[in-house]
C-alpha cells in the first residue's frame, strides 16, 4: 500500500560523522575478545580445544546474519520489492560480510583436526558407517567445497551490491531488471550451496547422524538471525541521524511480520526434525537428539524451546512492539542472542556431553568476533551512500504503508 512519497533530499546518507567512534568501540570490542580468549585459553588445560570449538559456534551465528542478508537481498529482487528499497543497502553490506567470514573459516580449518573426528582417515576405516563417507568426509574435499561456498556467496553479494552502486551514478532502470534475472537463478545456488555448508560445518560434527532437513534448520535460523539484527542496526543509524526520514514505522513494521513469521517457521522445522527422529525412533538418529537432552542440555533444550520460540511468540504477535522502533530493536537483540545459544547447541553437545560447560571464554570470543564483523559492516556502509538512491521503485519505498 502506498501514500505520500517522503522528501528525502535532506536525509543524512552517509557515515561520515559517526564512522570514527563506532570504528573504535568495534575495535575495543575486538581486542578485549580476541586477546582475552587467547590469553584464557592458553593459560586453561584443554583452553585451546575449547576455544576452537567456540569459534565454531561463534563463525557459524555471524555467518548466518551475512547468508540470512544474502538471502533477504535476493528475495527482494525475484519478488521485485518496493518497500525493502531504503533498507536494502544495509542488507547488503551484511551479506557482503561473507567474504570476511571466508577470511574468519581459516581457523575452523586450521582445527580440523579437533573439531572433525572423520578427518582421522585411520580410525574412520575401523568404522564401517564413517568407511562409507569417506569419498564425500575427507579433509581435501571439504575445504575445496568451504571455498566454493564461499566463492558463491561472495559473487553474488559482491554483483548485487556493486550493480546497485553502480545505478546510483547511472541512474538506468535496466540494472534493477538485471539483477532481478541474476537473483532467481542465484536464489537456487544459494539454496544448495547454504544446505551443503550446514552439512559440512555443523552436521558432520557427529557424522554418524543425518538429517536431509538439517540444511533448512540453518536456513531459517539464518534468516531469523538477520531479520533480528536489522532493526538494531537501523534505529542505531536513526539515533545517530542517518536514515532519520526514509526509513519509518511502517519498514519496522515489516521487519516485525517478517521476524515473527520466520521465528513460527524455525519453530516448525525444529518439531518437524525432532518429532519425526523421535516417531522412528532409530539408535543412528536419535543419538544426537540424546546427548541434548541429558544432564545440563537438557535444561538449554527448554531454554531454546521457551526461550527462542514462545517469548518472541508473544512479543512479536503484538502490533504495539512490531511499531516501535525502539522496542523491536530490543526484542531483536534478544532473539539474536537466542540465535546464538541455538548454534551453541547444535555444536558445543559433541564436544561436552552432559555439561554445559558455559564461560567467560564464550563470551569473550563472541564479543571478539562480534567487533571485527562488525566494523567490516560499518566500513562497508560508509564507502557509499546506505540508500539506493536511483532505484526505480525509491518512491514506493518512501510512500509505503501497511494496509
Amino acid at each position: 500500500m502506498q501514500g505520500n512519497a517522503l522528501d528525502i533530499t535532506t536525509e543524512t546518507r552517509h557515515l561520515d560523522g559517526v564512522l570514527r567512534p563506532a570504528l573504535i568501540v568495534c575495535g575495543v570490542l575486538a581486542t578485549i575478545g580476541i586477546g582475552g580468549s587467547l590469553l584464557l585459553a592458553k593459560g586453561s588445560e584443554g583452553g585451546m580445544d575449547h576455544l576452537l570449538e567456540t569459534y565454531l559456534v561463534s563463525f557459524a551465528f555471524f555467518l548466518s546474519i551475512s547468508l540470512g542478508a544474502l538471502f533477504f537481498v535476493l528475495l527482494q529482487h525475484c519478488t521485485r520489492a518496493g518497500w525493502s528499497v531504503v533498507v536494502r543497502r544495509v542488507a547488503e553490506a551484511l551479506a557482503g560480510n561473507v567474504w570476511l567470514m571466508a577470511v574468519l573459516a581459516i581457523p575452523v580449518v586450521l582445527g580440523m583436526d579437533h573439531l572433525y573426528h572423520w578427518t582421522d582417515a585411520a580410525a574412520a576405516a575401523h568404522d564401517p558407517l564413517l568407511a562409507g563417507k569417506l569419498g564425500f568426509l575427507n579433509p581435501s574435499f571439504f575445504i575445496v567445497r568451504l571455498i566454493a561456498y564461499f566463492i558463491i556467496w561472495g559473487v553474488m553479494a559482491s554483483f548485487l551490491h556493486r550493480t546497485s552502486i553502480a545505478q546510483d551514478k547511472s541512474g538506468d532502470p535496466g540494472l534493477t531488471l538485471r539483477m532481478e534475472r541474476f537473483s532467481a537463478p542465484g536464489m537456487v545456488l544459494f539454496a544448495l550451496s547454504l544446505n551443503f555448508a550446514a552439512f559440512d560445518l555443523l552436521m558432520s560434527l557427529d557424522p554418524h547422524w543425518f538429517s536431509t532437513i538439517f540444511g533448512v534448520y540453518y536456513f531459517a535460523a539464518s534468516v531469523v538471525a538477520f531479520l533480528a539484527v536489522m532493526p538494531k542496526i537501523l534505529y542505531g543509524l536513526q539515533t545517530r541521524g542517518i536514515l532519520k526520514n526514509a526509513v519509518t514505522v511502517e519498514h519496522y513494521h515489516d521487519f516485525g511480520k517478517l521476524l515473527f513469521g520466520f521465528t513460527v517457521f524455525w519453530a516448525y522445522i525444529a518439531f518437524s526434525q525432532y518429532m519425526l527422529i523421535w516417531y522412528a525412533n532409530l539408535p543412528e538418529e536419535t543419538e544426537w537428539f540424546l546427548k541434548r537432552q541429558t544432564g545440563e542440555w537438557t535444561t538449554v533444550s527448554l531454554i531454546l524451546i521457551f526461550g527462542h520460540f514462545v517469548v518472541p511468540f508473544l512479543l512479536l504477535v503484538s502490533r504495539f512492539i512490531k511499531r516501535r522502533p525502539l522496542l523491536l530493536a530490543l526484542t531483536g537483540g534478544y532473539v539474536a542472542l537466542t540465535c546464538w545459544v541455538d548454534i551453541y547447541w547444535l555444536v558445543i553437545p559433541e564436544f561436552s556431553p552432559g555439561v554445559a560447560r558455559f564461560g567467560l571464554l564464550d563470551i569473550l570470543c563472541l564479543l571478539g568476533m562480534n567487533g571485527v564483523f562488525s566494523a567490516a559492516v560499518l566500513f562497508r556502509l560508509s564507502r557509499h551512500s546506505v540508500i539506493a538512491e536511483k532505484d526505480p521503485r525509491l518512491e514506493e519505498s518512501l510512500a509505503f504503508e501497511n494496509a
